[in-house]
C-alpha cells in the first residue's frame, strides 16, 4: 500500500492518529516522526510531532525499525533541524502508525512500568484463545493443546499476540543491543477487538468498518463546503442501453435529482467530474443545473484546479466515486466517499461508504447528509462516539 500512513480512518490519517494518541498519553514528552517523505512529514507536523529526516540508507523496504530509532536518538544527541543537542530520554517508545486504534491509557501504563524499573521492555499484545497449529516438515502439529484434549475456551490459558502498536524500552538497554527486546520483557494487554494492523487494503477496510459499527444507526451529517461526483456508477447504475445506431442511454434517479436540487438551493458548489465523453453527462448536469467537466482523463489534476478556482479548502470537499479511475480524485479531498456497490479498492480509500448504490439513491443520500450538517436545512442527528481511542 503506497503511502499507507496517509490513509485515513475516521477522517484522520494513520500517522495523524498515531501522533495524537501518543501525545494524549501523559508520560509522553515529545513525539518524533522519522520519515523520508515530505507529505508524511507535513502531516506529522500538523498533528504536533517533530520530524527527523530519515536518510536513504535506512529508508528502504528492508531497513529495520530499530535502525530508524537509533538514528533518531543520535540526532537528538547531536542536535537536529537547528535544535540544540539534548540528552536522550530514559525511556523510548516505538509506535507504529499501522495500528490505528492505540489507547493512550494503555500506552501510558506501559511507559510507567518501564520508567519505574518494573520491566526493561513492555510490548502491546492482544489476548487470544485460538487453537493454533504449526507445520513441521509438512506435518501439522497443535500448539498449546492436543488433538485428544481440546478444552473449552474458558478453560484454556490465554495466548497473546503482538499487536505492533507500541514497544516501550529502556533507552540505554535498546542502544546497547540495537533490539527492541532485551532484559525483562513484559506485556501490556490491549482490547483485542481493536488490535488491527494495517498491512493491506482489506485491513484498512476492516478498520473503517469497526468505526462504523460503533456509530449511531442514523447516517452522520456530512459537513463539507462542496460536492463533486463521478457520473457513471454514481448518478447511474453503471449500465448503458445501446440501440442499433450506437446511441447510448442511461438510467438515473428522480430522487437523486431532488436531492441535488435541494442542495443546490443552499449555494453549495456542486460539480460532476467524469471521464465519459458521451453528451448524456452534460445533458444530465444541465438538467440538474450544476457544473460539469467530462471527457477528463486526469481527474485529480482537474479537481485540484477546480478547488483552487472556487477558493475551497480541499479538506472540506467531498468526492463521490465508484471505480478505480476515481482513486486519484478521492486522494485530493478530505471526504472521499464511495457508493455502496463501489469497487473494493474505492471502498478501502473512502472515508464514508454510502448505504445506497449508484443510480439508486446514492446521490440523494450524500446530498441529504450534507443538508443535515447545514443549520436550518435539516434537523441535526445524534451521533455516538466513534472509537474508544482518545485522538483529539
Amino acid at each position: 500500500m503506497p503511502l499507507k500512513n496517509l490513509a485515513r480512518v475516521d477522517g484522520i490519517t494513520l500517522v495523524g492518529r498515531a501522533v495524537q494518541a501518543s501525545l494524549a498519553a501523559p508520560s509522553v514528552a515529545e513525539v518524533i516522526v522519522s520519515t523520508d517523505h515530505d507529505e508524511i512529514a507535513a502531516e506529522a507536523r500538523s498533528h504536533g510531532a517533530r520530524v527527523v529526516a530519515r536518510p536513504a540508507e535506512i529508508a528502504g523496504g528492508t531497513a529495520s525499525s530499530e535502525s530508524a530509532l537509533q538514528h533518531v536518538l543520535e540526532r537528538i544527541e547531536a542536535g537536529d533541524g537547528g535544535l540544540p543537542p539534548q540528552e536522550v530520554p530514559p525511556v523510548t517508545v516505538l509506535v507504529q502508525c499501522t495500528s490505528p486504534f492505540i489507547d493512550p491509557e494503555d500506552l501510558d501504563t506501559a511507559i510507567r512500568r518501564v520508567a519505574s524499573g518494573e520491566k526493561d521492555v513492555v510490548v502491546a499484545v492482544a489476548e487470544t484463545h485460538d487453537f493454533q497449529w504449526r507445520i513441521d516438515d509438512g506435518v501439522a502439529t497443535p500448539v498449546g493443546h492436543t488433538t485428544d484434549y481440546r478444552p473449552r475456551r474458558q478453560e484454556r490459558a490465554p495466548h497473546y499476540r503482538e499487536t505492533g502498536a507500541f514497544y516501550v524500552m529502556r533507552t540505554e538497554g535498546f542502544r546497547q543491543g540495537s533490539s527492541r527486546f532485551f532484559g525483562d520483557v513484559g506485556i501490556q494487554p490491549v482490547a483485542s477487538e481493536w488490535a488491527i494492523e494495517i498491512d493491506e487494503p482489506r485491513d484498512l477496510w476492516l478498520a473503517r468498518r469497526l468505526v462504523d459499527q460503533v456509530t449511531d444507526s442514523t447516517p452522520a451529517p456530512l459537513d463539507v463546503d462542496a460536492l463533486v461526483t463521478d457520473f457513471d456508477g454514481v448518478h447511474t447504475d453503471d449500465h448503458a442501453y445501446v440501440d442499433q445506431d450506437g446511441t447510448e442511454q442511461v438510467r438515473v434517479s428522480r430522487g437523486d435529482g431532488m436531492g441535488v436540487s435541494r442542495l443546490r438551493r443552499t449555494g453549495l458548489p456542486i460539480l460532476i467530474l467524469s471521464t465519459e465523453t458521451n453528451k448524456v453527462v452534460a445533458s444530465r448536469a444541465d438538467k440538474l443545473k450544476v457544473q460539469v467537466m467530462h471527457g477528463v482523463d486526469d481527474k485529480a489534476s482537474a479537481l485540484r484546479a477546480w478547488i483552487a478556482e472556487q477558493d475551497l479548502d480541499p479538506a472540506r470537499v467531498a468526492y463521490v466515486g465508484n471505480d478505480v479511475n476515481d482513486l486519484g480524485a478521492m486522494a485530493v479531498v478530505g471526504w472521499p466517499v464511495a457508493v455502496a456497490d463501489a469497487r473494493p479498492e474505492v471502498k478501502a480509500q473512502a472515508r464514508v461508504v454510502l448505504a445506497h448504490e449508484g443510480g439508486n439513491g446514492a446521490v440523494r443520500e450524500v446530498c441529504d447528509r450534507i443538508l443535515a450538517a447545514r443549520p436550518g436545512e435539516a434537523a441535526p442527528r445524534a451521533v455516538a462516539a466513534q472509537t474508544p481511542v482518545v485522538t483529539g
